[in-house]
């Protein structure tokens, strides 16, 4: 399975902290917002803290709705999720309530860590799960999807599990319940800590939703910001999804895919987009009609990526430049897309579309995003 989807969830005030120096944790959400929290607890396949959460805060992290565990066990779910915590030094207390409320527990550590872990005493079933010698989140992320199936991951802290998941290019989602209150203490824990995240100062998050619940606004936010060569980031995954979205509003036809595509500078700035058949062109392609929008002199397009639903086409009858052509031509080294082109309409698709690599170009393809893709086109593949 591929790495889960990382919701990152937190309360924050709105001068940005988690919560205040003193000895009792701040409760920043109201009533309705615990209940929202609860929702998505019960949405997830496994919650995960930091050790340092854990220690300062001894959460349960149920699901406490008799009704959503319910529905989660129709489902043919665990009553509740997976609890998930890591640690590089093993140093936790088996007395927490973390380990003794909920469902199934797994603990990441190092090598180092397991020798601590053992000799702590934990409750029988907690698994232990070593990732080497040093605790790195794409090992974590790695064993959850592969090993314990994890689809959904929610992050509930904390600020330097949060920074260190957004730096790394690893979380999907953002989740900021922002509370009508300031904190204004210099050593409390602030949500997001100093170093690089990806695009750098001047990059900006997707905004996907703003709602008030009680007197708390949720606001939910994606990232932006495309991987580089090969290495998929989370914001490859969200305009990849955007893409097969596109393709959903193709006029349906019988003798070509329905394709979207949406081009992303460097930055997480979208550049343009588009879809087959756009504007009543009966013969358009996804990528040509978006690279169309655009001044061929962009000094962007250099650095920026093409996300097309469909690999692009190299050869095609309907028009004298195939896609591949037009993406090298514009400048364009680096195409993520969810579905290789099959043989419907051109012969031995895939070897002919090797141009783009041939070229120089990096052709990332993103797989678990293909049904999506192949979804507006089942009449001509099945």
């Amino acid at each position: 399975m591929p790495q889960p989807y990382v919701l990152l969830s937190a309360a924050v005030s709105l001068d940005g902290y988690l919560d205040d120096t003193g000895p009792e944790r701040l409760l920043l959400s109201g009533p309705a917002d615990f209940d929202r929290v609860d929702q998505v607890r019960a949405a997830s396949d496994a919650i995960l803290i930091g050790a340092g959460t854990l220690r300062t805060d001894n959460p349960r992290l149920l699901v406490n709705s008799p009704e959503r565990r319910a529905a989660r066990v129709a489902a043919g779910l665990p009553e509740y999720p997976l609890k998930v915590t890591v640690s590089a030094s093993g140093d936790l207390d088996p007395e927490a309530q973390f380990w003794h409320t909920g469902g199934e527990k797994v603990v990441y550590t190092t090598d180092k860590g397991v020798e601590r872990l053992r000799t702590l005493g934990l409750p029988s079933g907690v698994d232990v799960v070593s990732v080497g010698p040093d605790l790195e989140w794409p090992a974590v992320l790695d064993h959850l999807g592969d090993v314990r199936g994890v689809a959904r991951l929610m992050v509930e802290g904390g600020g330097r599990v949060h920074t260190q998941l957004l730096q790394q290019g690893l979380a999907d989602e953002l989740q900021l319940a922002v509370a009508p209150v300031f904190v204004g203490e210099a050593e409390a824990p602030r949500m997001f800590g100093t170093g690089a995240y990806p695009g750098g100062p001047t990059s900006r998050l997707r905004l996907v939703e703003t709602r008030p619940v009680g007197d708390i606004v949720l606001i939910r936010y994606v990232p932006s910001v495309p991987g580089t060569g090969p290495t998929v980031s989370a914001a490859d995954r969200h305009w990849l999804a955007l893409a097969c979205e596109l393709a959903a509003e193709c006029p349906p036809s019988g003798t070509a895919f329905s394709v979207g595509a949406v081009v992303v500078a460097a930055d997480g700035t979208e550049l343009a987009r588009g879809h087959s058949r756009e504007g009543g062109d009966p013969v358009a392609h996804a990528e040509e009609a978006a690279l169309a929008k655009l001044d061929p002199t962009d000094p962007r397009l250099a650095s920026a990526t093409v996300y097309s639903s469909l690999e692009p086409c190299a050869r095609r009858a309907s028009r004298p430049a195939p896609c591949a052509r037009l993406i090298l031509d514009a400048g364009v080294r680096r195409v993520v897309t969810a579905w290789r082109e099959p043989d419907t309409f051109v012969p031995d698709a895939t070897a002919r579309n090797a141009v783009l690599a041939e070229e120089g170009a990096v052709v990332v393809v993103v797989p678990e995003y293909e049904d999506r893709a192949k979804e507006p086109n089942r009449h001509l593949v099945g």
